[in-house]
């Protein structure tokens, strides 16, 4: 059994279904639980993911009856309805850590920066690919017209971009620039004014013999910031650019080569 966030809210089941409650209340107060599965959450705080800050007069009791029908639902689905807990100041649903994708996410990306500082790089590169694989799309894509997880859901999309940056950094010291190439595309149209992402595409392209592809990154990122936000590219990605123009040996060093030469 399993409570998935990373992506829309399900949860899968012991006989290998994937399932999630219909209504919306519900589904907001069940993801609500899942992301602060290590505590209780007071009532005032459900009371504001179910009603986004508009709470009605008698939002108290209606509270009860929502923990009441999920527990039924749970119940329905073959989950244990014990697994929330009644405890002061609210709820808590009891998940252990590898029972919550969220947490294993967090679980591995612990482990990668271990092995990371150990320089065991093969294996780090194993653990951030496993952390990324438990996503199935933005987290909770399926609340997203919910105000009150606006802001929730953009914090845990952001550990999933860090957590990619990871990994391209690890791929890149591992010489595998290659097979970057297809994601980074796919991750820079999701996100297409995140600068570090055609960093390490460019530097990907230019390993692979794709200089003027390279090249075309640089201007694409330009037109984009400089049309919609009226702003130039970072300092960073400047200075790459300037250095595939003038192929400077740097580039084509080991990933701590890279690093120095960002750092004068």
């Amino acid at each position: 059994m399993q409570f998935q966030i990373l992506g829309p809210l399900e949860i899968e089941t012991r006989d290998g279904q994937r399932v999630s409650p219909r209504a919306l209340k519900l589904r907001s107060l069940l993801a609500y639980l899942c992301m602060h599965s290590t505590r209780p959450v007071s009532m005032d705080r459900l009371i504001e993911a179910l009603w986004s800050g508009t709470p009605p007069q008698s939002a108290t009791t209606a509270l009860h009856v929502y923990v009441s029908q999920l527990r039924k639902y749970l119940s329905s689905v073959g989950v244990d309805p014990k697994l929330i807990v009644t405890q002061p100041p609210g709820y808590r649903l009891d998940l252990c850590s590898q029972t919550l994708d969220l947490r294993r996410f967090e679980s591995l990306l612990c482990h990668f920066r271990s092995l990371h500082a150990q320089d065991r790089l093969e294996e780090a590169a194993e653990a951030i690919n496993a952390a990324l694989a438990l996503w199935r799309g933005p987290a909770l894509e399926d609340l997203r017209a919910v105000p009150f997880f606006h802001n929730l859901c953009r914090q845990l999309n952001e550990k999933r971009a860090f957590a990619y940056e990871q990994k391209f950094e690890i791929e890149l010291k591992l010489g595998r620039h290659n097979s970057l190439i297809g994601e980074l595309y796919s991750l820079i149209d999701e996100q297409p004014t995140r600068e570090n992402l055609y960093w390490h595409l460019m530097i990907a392209l230019y390993r692979s013999g794709r200089i003027a592809e390279s090249l075309a990154e640089y201007g694409r990122i330009r037109k984009i910031l400089v049309q919609d936000l009226g702003v130039e590219p970072g300092l960073k990605l400047q200075k790459l650019h300037r250095a595939i123009l003038a192929r400077e040996a740097w580039l084509d060093d080991s990933w701590e080569d890279v690093r120095s030469a960002y750092a004068c």
